[in-house]
């Protein structure tokens, strides 16, 4: 069993897979946060940050700050919730780099994929329907996504599917029950 201490960032051990996503949120209002997929965690001391390794870490996506700012208070909530419930000691978002768990890291970059090229506007709707999604239709989303345009400015196919699935509509407080997949039947049976 690992110590509390040992977690980092959003739910991320080390000790437990090395595979992670990395936030970089910059420190100017100018520069995008970019979001990377990795496989190694590199030790380095206390006061240093974490390279990036432009061989191996993989950009997903690159958002601007004004769009970031719209989603990070919805993402700590919803994964600080699920920490908690684990007993795993919860994250905050702050300047530099953030280490996220492999699972929540496929989450968030399912509904940064959603809004990178929205206009600021459809963000709510985006968080509603991403919010509205269960944790594994979105772990699913992400895997289809990421198969086919998983890397940083690829914004066709599978990505403008999930930009127009997650922007253009919103789900109802009552409707957050019935999942995705319930939703894409009703809509087929709607066109017939």
């Amino acid at each position: 069993m690992s110590y509390k201490k040992d977690y980092l960032g959003f739910g991320f051990l080390p000790s437990e897979s090395q595979h992670h996503f990395l936030v970089k949120v910059p420190r100017k209002t100018n520069d995008p946060v970019i979001i990377y997929e990795r496989f190694k965690w590199h030790e380095v001391n206390e006061n240093e940050e974490q390279p990036i390794d432009f061989m191996h870490d993989i950009p997903k996506v690159e958002l601007s700050k004004h769009k970031w700012k719209q989603i990070e208070d919805t993402l700590r909530i919803e994964f600080n919730e699920r920490l908690k419930k684990d007993q795993i000691p919860v994250g905050r978002w702050k300047i530099g780099k953030i280490p996220v768990q492999r699972l929540f890291g496929k989450e968030l970059v399912l509904l940064t994929w959603a809004i990178e090229d929205s206009d600021p506007s459809v963000i709510p709707s985006a968080i509603k329907n991403w919010l509205g999604l269960s944790i594994e239709e979105r772990w699913w989303l992400f895997t289809m996504t990421n198969a086919a345009t998983g890397r940083v400015n690829d914004n066709r196919g599978w990505r403008k599917a999930v930009r127009y699935a997650l922007t253009e509509n919103p789900i109802e407080e009552i409707d957050r029950q019935m999942s995705f997949f319930d939703m894409a039947i009703d809509r087929e049976i709607d066109k017939k």
